[in-house]
């Protein structure tokens, strides 16, 4: 099958996609086109073609426009733009509607279940911008900060996305920051913006704004200068794609951190207690989700004093102090954390819950080795989803309640198959647009025998 990159056709599209795309086909090859709505006919151009029965497009012109289309609201994620906002040319409703549709068809395929979803906004805030308190850039060699475009480890210097809350980037297009560097922003429940320069990664930035190729990269191939053939687009696109690996497995490992503004301590806010955190550590994107969360967990868990709960992936503990205010100090509740600073900034922040025990672990390596039976077990696990041998242990701690939160619907729906499998019931389902203009959206399920 001859390489499509490159090449432009119109195409009607069909159903979104899980991935912020819509389903078009084209000379009996299925095409994902982002920047389209469904029902509309559009010019497509090639972005990506590995061959086999798919290839990635853009719109880049719209033939016939669907009723839900309205001017963009960001100028960064159009065709060959940045990859932050899918749908921010749809209306706030239809936005909505298109995930409703992703989470049902991944819950129908993954998971067996025939339910009808309605994606929720957080709160009474319907609009898609200046929703968003933690923002991470990067920064490329010439010191600029900006986002990645889409698929791609390229730089793009233009931070006109919608997405943060006022004031959030004030001044940070205004100066140079270190080449290869990430920048960390936080503003806080008191609104102090918190700007923290992580250092670069090393082997990582070339002239350009590019990444350069890590060290190793093609030891031990010969090169034959007289057999040496020019790279065409699909060498050129799978160079990226192993520079972005190779970069984003470097990112992970620690690095040297610069407060730049505010305190680097964040301070944030959930049902009348007060949280302090790393502001390069875990929180909620959403200024009002974990408020959102917290109430839903709280109402869902079922606890009475005397109880037992469990908070795997529990962060600083914030679903952890809901059930340990329900529990009181004769019942118990075990929260399980990877990362040593959250558990101790949890700590410190619940104090008054003696009866809460925080600790620093591996949920899979903790759970294997848990003893008694709790009444509920809250999971928000990373968007991987938990996995079979996590929820293999839950289950077999037989709770009567289970609340699981996923911001990845196809994760999700695999998880929620495994306790579906396990003899859990699915009792309930909440979608909130916890990433309004996106194609995220975050999913809360509560299980029972």
């Amino acid at each position: 099958m001859s390489d499509w990159y490159g090449q432009e056709f119109e195409v009607r599209l069909g159903p979104p996609g899980h991935g912020g795309f819509c389903v078009g086909r084209h000379e009996g090859r299925v095409v994902f086109v982002r920047h389209g709505l469904p029902g509309e006919l559009v010019r497509a151009r090639v972005t990506e073609d590995r061959g086999g029965s798919f290839c990635r497009a853009d719109a880049v012109e719209i033939v016939e426009a669907s009723a839900d289309r309205v001017q963009a609201t960001c100028p960064v994620s159009g065709p060959g733009g940045a990859g932050c906002c899918d749908f921010s040319f749809a209306t706030p409703a239809a936005q909505r509607a298109l995930k409703s549709t992703v989470v049902a068809e991944q819950l129908r395929r993954l998971a067996g279940v025939e339910r009808e979803v309605t994606v929720e906004p957080i709160g009474e805030d319907s609009g898609t911008g200046g929703w968003r308190t933690r923002i991470r850039l990067v920064v490329d060699a010439a010191g600029r900060a900006g986002v990645h475009r889409y698929r791609s480890t390229e730089v793009l210097a233009d931070l006109r996305c919608p997405q943060p809350v006022a004031g959030a980037l004030a001044g940070v297009a205004d100066r140079r920051w270190t080449p290869g560097s990430d920048l960390v922003i936080a503003v806080d429940g008191d609104g102090v913006r918190h700007l923290v320069e992580l250092a670069a990664v090393p082997d990582t930035v070339a002239p350009g704004g590019r990444p350069a190729t890590p060290r190793g990269a093609g030891r031990g191939r010969s090169h034959r200068p007289s057999r040496r053939r020019e790279p065409g687009p699909r060498d050129e696109r799978a160079a990226v794609r192993e520079r972005a690996a190779a970069r984003k497995s470097a990112t992970n490992a620690p690095r040297e951190e610069w407060v730049m503004a505010g305190t680097g301590r964040a301070v944030e806010y959930v049902a009348g207690r007060r949280w302090e955190l790393a502001a390069t550590g875990f929180w909620q994107a959403h200024h009002g989700a974990a408020q959102c969360y917290s109430n839903l967990v709280a109402d869902w868990s079922g606890l009475a004093p005397g109880g037992c709960g469990w908070d795997l992936y529990s962060g600083v503990g914030v679903f952890a102090a809901r059930l340990a205010e329900q529990t009181g100090q004769t019942g118990s509740v075990a929260a399980v954390e990877s990362a040593r600073a959250a558990v101790a900034d949890g700590t410190a922040a619940t104090g008054d819950l003696p009866w809460l025990d925080l600790r620093t672990d591996r949920v899979e390596r903790w759970v294997r080795n848990a003893s008694g039976t709790p009444d509920v077990v809250v999971l928000d696990p990373p968007r991987a989803g938990a996995g079979k041998e996590v929820i293999g242990a839950v289950a077999d701690a037989d709770p009567r309640r289970i609340v699981h939160i996923g911001c990845d619907p196809a994760s999700f729906a695999r998880d929620l198959g495994l306790y579906l499998d396990a003899g859990y019931h699915l009792a309930d389902l909440r979608a909130f647009d916890a990433f309004p203009a996106t194609h995220h959206v975050e999913c809360v399920a509560l299980l029972d025998r």
